[in-house]
Formats: structure tokens, C-alpha cells, sequence
């Protein structure tokens, strides 16, 4: 797929140039450089983990993201191998889409010690427990101006935090629902909860959520769009919300949220007709 995409380039004269955590590079390629370098694209080669760390390279910089999938599912990188020089010709030609999607933000207010953040996420922020596989009490708060309200409290192996893009990715794994990602909204996810009665929750995105967990002898872990990890002690507490800064996804036309859903999950497919 890389020969290809330079080969398509070269004969379109747009000139290319590779984050350095690239495999494959070709000899001689130039190294991107989001802030000093004249870039108009930020092309995603591989799964959704690919598009997931080239979305944050373009965090606060306004430029589109275009994904082709080479990986596996691909939810986020919509346009699949097989059709990359359709695509990109579409994206030069400029006859794609782009939209916008907003970010989650997480900042850790540490109990002992300097606080940590803020880390900007696509898809989710999850806290879960650190080290042997064990549940872990959490509670969860609604940060207002005004005051802080408790959502509850349960025992599990954590809770997710997801936007709406992120809804079709972990969240949807540990059963929350699947939201369209134009929703103003926040999916919070609890995780293995050791109980009948903790579901998942859709709050206003406009809304902070506070995470901390209530064993003093038992320290978390936040990661982030599953990349990005950081050790938080037991008494600490993750603040998220929704991020300043959007991500510009480009899609063809024709590629809906509705369609990819059908396509990639099988939403609502029949099943095989009998012989």
C-alpha cells in the first residue's frame, strides 16, 4: 500500500512526508513535522490504532485525518485498501468530506505530588485497575460550578469514559451503546461491575466527570485511546471532559456513520438465508 500511495504522489507531484515512528520507510523520506512543516493532509496507513495516534498528531493543528484501512476491522479508516487510489485521488480532487469530531480531555488531580494532564483523547479514557486481575470500588461525581453531585459508587475492573466516536470501540466491547457521533454526549461504561443494578450512562457532554477510586491500598491506571498509559495512586482523581480542540476525520462520499455500522459490526444484518 506504501509503494502505491508514493507511486500515486509522484504522478499527482504532492510531495510526502513520514512520521518518524513509520515502518517501512523509504530511503531518503522526508521526517513530518506537524508544527513546522507546510502539511494540507495527515494520511493514515493501517488500523484504527494507526488513525487513533494520527489524530492526536493532528490535535490543535485544524488538519484532516484520511484513513485507509490495512489492518483488520477499521471503523475509523473507512476507505479499505483495495480502493486507496480511488480515495486519495477523491481527497486530492477534493470531492471527500470532513467531519469534525470532538475530543475528550483528562486531567489526574494527584493526591501526593504534581497533578498530570491534560491528555487529549478520540475515542476513550479508561481507568481500571493496576497490576493482578482484581475488581476495585469507584465512584463516580459530576463536577458543577455550583456544586458536585455523586453519580454512585460500584465494584469492577473500572469504567470507560468515551465520546461519541469512541462508543463503536471499547465502550461497545463492555456494553454501552452505540451513538452516533454527531451527539453532543459522553458514554460512561462501567466495566465488569460486580452487580445487576450499574449500568452504562450517557451524560451531556458538556458535563465533568470525576473518577476516583475509594481502596486506599490499590493503585489505577488511565489510558488513553488504548496508547498513552499513566500510573495514578489509589486516592487520586481523573477529571474528564469535553476537549477544546476537534479532529477533522475526511470520508468519501457515500461513507455514512449508518453504513460503516452495517458494514464493519454486521448492525442489524439478516441472517443467511436457508438453502
Amino acid at each position: 500500500a506504501l509503494n502505491r500511495l508514493i507511486d500515486l504522489c509522484e504522478a499527482r507531484s504532492v510531495s510526502l512526508a513520514f512520521e518518524s515512528r513509520s515502518p517501512g520507510l523509504p530511503e531518503g523520506a522526508d521526517v513530518l513535522d506537524v508544527d513546522g512543516s507546510p502539511v494540507d493532509l495527515i494520511l493514515a496507513l493501517g488500523g484504527d490504532g494507526t488513525m487513533l495516534r494520527a489524530s492526536r498528531l493532528a490535535i490543535g493543528s485544524g488538519l484532516p485525518v484520511f484513513g485507509v484501512n490495512t489492518g483488520r476491522l477499521g471503523f475509523l479508516t473507512t476507505t479499505p485498501e483495495k480502493e486507496l487510489e480511488v480515495g486519495v485521488t477523491a481527497v486530492l480532487d477534493g470531492q471527500a468530506l470532513v467531519e469534525r469530531r470532538f475530543t475528550l480531555s483528562a486531567s489526574v488531580n494527584v493526591a501526593e505530588g504534581a497533578d498530570l494532564g491534560p491528555f487529549n483523547a478520540l475515542n476513550d479514557v479508561v481507568v481500571h485497575h493496576s497490576g493482578a486481575a482484581r475488581v476495585t470500588p469507584i465512584r463516580l461525581t459530576v463536577e458543577r460550578p455550583e456544586r458536585e453531585e455523586e453519580i454512585g459508587s460500584f465494584t469492577g475492573d473500572g469504567v470507560i469514559l468515551a465520546s461519541p466516536t469512541g462508543s463503536t470501540a471499547y465502550s461497545l466491547s463492555a456494553g454501552g451503546p452505540i451513538v452516533a457521533p454527531d451527539v453532543e454526549c459522553m458514554v460512561v461504561t462501567p466495566i465488569c461491575p460486580h452487580s445487576l443494578s450499574v449500568r452504562p450512562l450517557v451524560v451531556g457532554s458538556h458535563e465533568k466527570v470525576a473518577v476516583t477510586g475509594l481502596d486506599p491500598g490499590h493503585n489505577l491506571q488511565l489510558t488513553i485511546d488504548g496508547q498513552v498509559e499513566a500510573e495514578l495512586g489509589s486516592q487520586d482523581t481523573v477529571v474528564v471532559s469535553r476537549g477544546e480542540h476537534e479532529v477533522s476525520l475526511v470520508q468519501l462520499q457515500g461513507q455514512t456513520f449508518l453504513d460503516t455500522m452495517r458494514r464493519k459490526l454486521n448492525w442489524a444484518a439478516r441472517p443467511p438465508e436457508r438453502a
